[in-house]
């Protein structure tokens, strides 16, 4: 069976692509051209079925993905159903796996099995779970237990993986020489660092990446290149690790593309706001224009608690510069596992940052939603602005108006709109 990727190099649109395009300003054809030219990606293993494909890259709307999974400190399978829930309630494209909690094939399981969109992972975390369990130190994993590992992961069904192959012995070096704040806040990345650091020999998924792609190839797993070396702070953005790990990204996603494996770029991270559009910029040169999937980013650090909000402002910025992936940042960020309340407004902190990115952009029909609440403020139709609203459900919830209908409780018989059709 042909992947998207090499579908689409041969001229042929396949199922996914037409649902993929429901929505989207632009036609199964040109989905087909953006995924050939390796500036779009389709996640779709090949081993799963699910109602809701979506294609992520230029010239498509700014996809939002919700971070679901339990921890070693808290593993509720009912809490799950309920952050699964809030997530697609509040109009997630993807989740991702990231759990390192007990019972790891029921909980995937359950995303597989209920999930209408695509699913990520991060595969590492498996496997260092399992090592914890079994009492084992994480640098005592065999590079053919990481591989083997993630091809049962694959065969699982997951869409697309997180896999940390930049962070390698000549990036860790480069960290080694700068005095970063906070040297590594990537998980996947720390593991790997510290089993390099052990074992005196280069990361195996950097080493065995053509067995990677092989994996890939077979179940038509997007693979979605991590950034382990992702600023932390501030302080630490667009320096020497960040950008050396960014360019054996570049080298590496140009070997996928020759394979035929769909791939996408991850990014920061913290970044300051100034430098947000350079970060964007800089990732779409060296990687020919692949999709690049981003945490946040977050410009301050000291909103812990407020952080979707931040991330929103970053994404926004992030977005209208080119971006194409958001991954959400909840109200829980640095702070603890997130609730399913945590989930909802990460999700709706990041739609509303990629709608106003999709504006910025200049999307065909982006900013339709936005003239049509125009209008229905300008007529004072409560209930067309219910229907417009991204979060119709909050507005009802919250909306007050006056008796007569001719205002809220805002402003009354003084409001601005009423007077001025009277004039």
């Amino acid at each position: 069976m042909a992947t998207q990727l090499e579908s689409a190099r041969a001229g042929i649109i396949t199922d996914e692509m037409r649902k993929a395009v429901e929505n989207e300003p632009v036609s199964a054809e040109q989905l087909r051209e953006a995924i050939a030219a390796g500036v779009a990606v389709l996640p779709k293993n090949v081993n799963r079925s699910f109602s809701s494909p979506r294609a992520v890259g230029k010239g498509l709307k700014t996809k939002v993905n919700a971070n679901l999974g339990t921890s070693g400190e808290c593993c509720s399978m009912d809490l799950e159903r309920e952050k699964l829930d809030a997530a697609l309630r509040g109009g997630a494209d993807s989740i991702m796996d990231l759990s390192t909690g007990t019972a790891l094939p029921a909980f995937r399981d359950f995303y597989l099995e209920n999930s209408p969109v695509m699913v990520g992972a991060v595969p590492i975390y498996w496997v260092a779970a399992e090592l914890v369990q079994q009492h084992r130190g994480l640098d005592t994993m065999t590079g053919e237990e990481l591989l083997g590992s993630i091809e049962k992961q694959c065969a699982h069904g997951i869409d697309y993986i997180t896999v940390h192959c930049g962070v390698t012995l000549e990036s860790v070096k480069k960290l080694e020489a700068y005095e970063r704040i906070m040297p590594c806040v990537s998980r996947g990345g720390s593991i790997l660092m510290h089993w390099m650091r052990k074992n005196g020999r280069q990361n195996p998924l950097f080493e065995y990446y053509d067995d990677l792609l092989d994996i890939a190839y077979k179940y038509d797993v997007t693979l979605s290149l991590g950034d382990g070396f992702r600023p932390g702070a501030i302080n630490d953005a667009t320096d020497g690790p960040q950008l050396e790990e960014l360019m054996i990204l570049g080298e590496l996603a140009k070997r996928a593309s020759k394979r035929n494996v769909q791939v996408m770029i991850e990014g920061p991270g913290h970044v300051p706001l100034n430098q947000i559009t350079a970060n964007i910029l800089l990732q779409k040169r060296l990687c020919d224009g692949a999709p690049f999937y981003i945490l946040g980013p977050l410009p301050t650090d000291i909103a812990a608690g407020y952080d979707h909000i931040t991330a929103a402002i970053g994404g926004a910025i992030a977005g209208a510069a080119g971006a194409d992936y958001l991954c959400y940042v909840t109200p829980a960020e640095h702070l603890g596992l997130p609730t399913a309340d945590d989930v909802y407004q990460g999700v709706m902190a990041s739609r509303i940052a990629g709608h106003v990115a999709d504006i910025a952009k200049g999307l065909p029909g982006a900013a339709e939603a936005d003239r049509r609440m125009s209008i229905a403020r300008r007529d004072l139709d409560w209930d067309a602005m219910v229907r417009e609203a991204i979060d119709p459900e909050l507005v009802k919830k919250r909306l007050q108006i006056t008796q007569d209908r001719e205002g809220c409780s805002m402003c009354g018989k003084l409001c601005a709109v009423k007077i001025s059709r009277s004039v």
